[in-house]
C-alpha cells in the first residue's frame, strides 16, 4: 500500500522539530492484539456491569440467509429490546447519554424514543491491515499542530491515542473498502414530515489506490445528483488533501443547467452541504470529515454510551422511507441502541475564526473510530443540532459504516436523513471501485452530468 502522506524520514525528523507530536514506543504497540486491546486499540474486555460484552473478532460467521451480493440482512432478527429510554424515564439512564440526546427527547416527548437491545461488537477489519494499523502506531505524528500528517501507511494512523486530534484523525482515515461507489438518498424533512428524497451517487477512492496522486492527497470524492429532475445532473468534485493549511482543500461543481464547471471555495468548513436545504454544512458530511484547523480539540476520555449499532433494520428493502422518517425524527420502531464505549472529544471555535457551529462534542466508537454522536452548539452556546449515526457492518467485506446518518435540528424541528437506500433495488455499494485519475478530473465532471 503507498503511504498516504509520502513523507521522508528526514522530513518526517524536521517536522517532529516543529512540534509532531511523538510516535510510541514498542512496548505500547505491542498491547495491539493481546489480552488488553484489540488490534485497533479498543478494550478487548467487556465491563464490569456486563452490559458490554469482550471483544471477539466480530461477527463470527454470515448470517444463514445472506446471499453473496445481495442486500445486508439482520445477523439477529430474534432480538428484543431490552428496555426503552423516553423522555419520562431518560434521568436514569443520563449517565450513558449525550446531553444532545436527551435534548431529542425533550424535543419530542411523545414520539420518539430510543430502544436499547444487548450490544453486540460486530465490528471488525480485514485481517491483512491490523499489522499495518500495528506499524503506524510506531510511526505516525501529526505535524503542523496537527493540521497535517507524517509516516502513515494505513487508515488507522493513531490506535493508542494520545490527543482529541489523533482522533479525529482515525475517524477521517478510517477503512472504507478503499474505492468505493455507492447510491443513496438524502432526505431534507419539512417541519411538517414533507419530504421529497435527493438520490446522490457518490464514489470515493483513497489516494493509495491511484499511481500518481499528489503527495499531500488523502483521497478523491465524486458526488453526482441522479434525482429529482430540477437538481439531475449536478456534479461535485472534491481533491481532499491531509494537510489542508499547506494546501487547502480543491473542490469544483458541474452545474447541469448551465453546463458549465466552476471552481467551488464554498464546499469546505461551513459551506452549505449539497442538496441539503441547508441542514448540514459542507465538513459535517461523514459526521465530520475536512481541515481541523478552525478549532481547539481536547480529549475529554472515555464513557460508555447508548449509540446506535447494528442497525440492519433501516436497511430492509422491505421498508420504504415514509415508513422510516416521521415528523420530526426517525421512526423508533426501526432503530436499535447499545451500550459501549466511546471517546468523547470536544471542539471549540479558535480565538478569530468563524463558524457557525462555535462548539461540537463527537463521540467516536471505539471498535471503529467511527464518530457515533455529535453534539452541535451555536454562537450563543445553545444546543442546536444533533447528529446520530447509525453504525452497522458490511460483514461480507469487513467494512464498518453506517447505515444512515442523521441531523436533528432542535430550532426548526426539521431533520436530515441521509443514506438511505430502501426503495433501490439490490445492493447499492460496489466494494474495491476500479478508477483512473482521470475520472477525477474537473474535465470529466461534464461527461458525469450528462442529463
Amino acid at each position: 500500500m503507498r503511504t498516504l502522506t509520502r513523507i521522508t524520514v528526514a522530513a518526517a525528523l524536521g517536522l517532529l522539530a516543529q512540534g509532531a507530536l511523538a510516535d510510541l514506543t514498542q512496548e505500547e504497540a505491542d498491547r495491539l492484539g493481546g489480552d488488553e486491546l484489540t488490534p485497533v486499540g479498543a478494550e478487548r474486555t467487556g465491563n464490569a456491569a456486563g452490559t458490554i460484552p469482550a471483544w471477539t473478532g466480530g461477527l463470527a460467521e454470515l448470517p444463514a440467509n445472506y446471499v453473496e451480493g445481495e442486500p445486508l440482512v439482520d445477523p439477529f432478527p430474534d432480538d428484543e429490546a431490552l428496555f426503552t429510554i423516553t423522555a419520562e424515564n431518560y434521568e436514569q439512564y443520563q449517565d450513558n447519554l449525550s446531553p444532545g440526546q436527551i435534548a431529542v427527547l425533550k424535543r419530542y416527548p411523545d414520539t420518539f424514543r430510543m430502544p436499547v437491545y444487548q450490544s453486540r461488537r460486530t465490528a471488525a477489519y480485514p485481517d491483512e491491515l491490523y499489522e499495518e494499523f500495528r506499524n503506524d502506531a510506531m510511526t505516525a505524528q501529526t505535524t503542523d499542530g496537527g493540521n497535517g500528517l507524517a509516516n502513515v501507511d494505513s487508515y488507522l494512523p493513531f490506535p493508542i491515542p494520545k490527543s482529541g486530534i489523533e482522533i479525529m484523525w482515525n475517524h477521517v482515515l478510517r477503512y472504507r473498502g478503499g474505492s468505493v461507489k455507492r447510491t443513496y438518498v438524502q432526505v431534507p424533512v419539512q417541519a411538517s414530515g414533507a419530504f421529497s428524497p435527493v438520490v446522490l451517487e457518490d464514489q470515493l477512492t483513497f489516494a493509495n489506490y491511484l499511481e500518481n496522486a499528489p503527495e499531500n492527497r488523502l483521497f478523491y470524492y465524486k458526488q453526482s445528483i441522479k434525482a429529482p429532475a430540477r437538481l439531475q445532473g449536478d456534479v461535485l468534485l472534491v481533491h481532499e488533501n491531509i494537510n489542508q493549511v499547506l494546501e487547502p482543500r480543491a473542490a469544483w461543481i458541474y452545474n447541469a443547467g448551465q453546463r458549465r464547471v466552476r471552481r467551488a471555495p464554498d464546499v469546505a468548513y461551513d459551506g452549505p452541504g449539497t442538496a441539503s436545504d441547508g441542514l448540514r454544512t459542507a465538513d459535517d458530511l461523514d459526521m465530520y470529515n475536512g481541515a481541523p484547523d478552525r478549532y481547539d480539540w481536547k480529549l475529554l476520555g472515555k464513557k460508555e454510551l447508548y449509540i446506535p449499532y447494528n442497525a440492519y433494520k433501516l436497511v430492509d428493502k422491505n421498508l420504504s422511507y415514509k415508513d422510516i422518517i416521521l415528523k420530526g425524527h426517525l421512526n423508533p420502531d426501526y432503530l436499535r441502541y447499545e451500550l459501549h464505549r466511546v471517546w468523547v472529544i470536544e471542539a471549540t471555535l479558535k480565538d478569530g475564526q468563524r463558524h457557525i457551529y462555535a462548539r461540537r462534542t463527537f463521540y467516536v466508537d471505539e471498535d471503529t473510530w467511527q464518530i457515533s454522536i455529535a453534539d452541535l452548539y451555536d454562537g450563543r452556546g445553545e444546543m442546536w443540532r444533533v447528529k446520530e449515526a447509525h453504525n452497522l457492518s458490511h460483514y461480507q467485506v469487513k467494512v464498518p459504516w453506517y447505515a444512515l446518518e442523521t441531523s436533528y435540528d432542535l430550532i426548526s424541528g426539521r431533520h436530515l436523513p441521509l443514506g438511505l437506500d430502501n426503495e433501490i433495488r439490490g445492493y447499492q455499494y460496489h466494494w474495491d471501485y476500479k478508477v483512473s485519475e482521470r475520472e477525477y478530473t474537473p474535465a470529466a465532471l461534464r461527461r458525469s452530468g450528462v442529463r
